[in-house]
């Protein structure tokens, strides 16, 4: 028995260091520290939930210790004074009822209330107007169109702070998700649909951006970076992409389509004009050329998975 306590208080010493251990790495993760207004509504949606949950169980605990504690087996006890009790009990059957029916409604109103509010520009920006980016998935890159500044981005992308940007979702084949941890959470992109995602850098820097849905054997470099600037240095790299990046072409892009994976480039146009990938003439677009293409049995390799990982770029690289 003793050496039973003695373990028990030797976990329970190490407790405190395990909370520390704990708090510290949470501090590194990067959907608590947000960079914008959406990602921080979400944090403290998450934060909110993670303390309701944790209030959950300590109460839970306290309970299982109070019925461990009273009703433990005795050494005295008299068991012919023990008479339990075995049918129902109405009061408790209401409590554990009526009790996770609350749990569930305090979780889902902030959690509804948050979902419908992200589904529109953040208020901090809304007397500008969103920036509107078609962001398409293929396999395994990236595409971002800017139809108003008539450029096209591949594997990277230009924001300005403190404005909203309204990413128009798409997919040119597999299903994917956009995803940028320090702005918000993810959303869809799928073959044949556009889905709308806002969100807002209020810090400049560049963050880390990725596809969130696994589509296959090149999904894990399906990244990209987001470069979050000031308005005048945003205005600045669109005019320099706009006289310096080479026009896209509709062979250039259908090349671009093939599964695979590139580096960064930048064009001075955009696929938007001879296909959108958002609707069923954009599917069938795609599902054309990528019967085009598997008929050339592609796939990838070691040597493409390596150069992705160095961070080698094609020779339009010099555009970002």
């Amino acid at each position: 028995m003793k050496s039973n306590k003695h373990r028990f208080h030797r976990w329970l010493a190490l407790l405190p260091l395990s909370l520390v251990l704990f708090l510290s790495g949470c501090s590194g993760i990067t959907v608590l520290d947000p960079k914008g207004p959406v990602a921080e509504s979400q944090k403290d949606l998450i934060i909110f939930s993670l303390w309701f949950m944790l209030g959950i169980v300590v109460v839970v605990f306290a309970v299982f210790t109070y019925v461990v504690v009273k009703y433990r087996d005795r050494a005295n006890r008299n068991d012919k004074d023990y008479d339990p009790n075995l049918h129902g009990n109405t009061t408790i059957e209401v409590i554990w009822t009526v009790i996770p029916l609350i749990i569930v409604i305090a979780l889902s109103v902030p959690t509804v209330e948050t979902l419908f509010d992200l589904e529109k520009p953040p208020v901090s920006s809304e007397e500008k107007e969103p920036l509107v980016v078609y962001a398409t998935s293929a396999d395994w890159k990236w595409f971002f169109s800017y139809p108003e500044q008539g450029i096209e981005t591949v594997n990277y992308l230009h924001i300005p702070t403190d404005r909203a940007i309204e990413f128009r979702l798409s997919s040119a084949d597999s299903m994917a998700a956009l995803w940028i941890p320090a702005l918000g959470g993810q959303k869809y992109n799928m073959a044949g649909m556009e889905n709308i995602l806002y969100l807002q850098a209020d810090e400049q820097g560049v963050y880390d951006g990725r596809n969130s849905n696994f589509n296959g054997e090149g999904f894990a470099a399906q990244t990209f970076k987001v470069h979050a600037e000031s308005p005048k240095e945003f205005k600045d790299w669109v005019k320099e992409t706009q006289a310096s990046a080479p026009e896209l072409t509709q062979d250039k892009y259908n090349a671009l389509l093939k599964p695979g994976l590139t580096g960064k480039t930048a064009f001075s146009s955009t696929h938007l004009e001879w296909v959108h990938h958002g609707t069923n003439d954009g599917r069938d677009y795609a599902i054309k050329r990528h019967e085009e293409a598997y008929e050339e049995h592609l796939h990838l390799d070691n040597e493409m998975l390596q150069d992705k990982a160095d961070g080698h770029s094609n020779k339009n690289e010099g555009h970002e």
